[in-house]
């Protein structure tokens, strides 16, 4: 039970010493995200879409 409680204890210190994000950070990053998402799922979707009409006239 020690070794749990010491754990915690040094778990809170290291978290004390994080770098965390400002609010702007990760506002701007979710951004990015979701354009980069949206943006290759256009691009498989297309690829997709030519493959299957390709596949499509060869095989008939």
């Amino acid at each position: 039970m020690k070794k749990m409680f010491r754990f915690i204890k040094e778990a809170r210190g290291e978290l004390k010493k994080v770098s965390w994000p400002t609010w702007e950070d990760v506002s701007r990053s979710t951004v990015v995200v979701f354009i980069t998402v949206i943006i290759f799922t256009v691009l498989i979707y297309f690829s997709d879409e030519a493959i299957s009409y390709v596949v499509t006239k060869v095989l008939g």
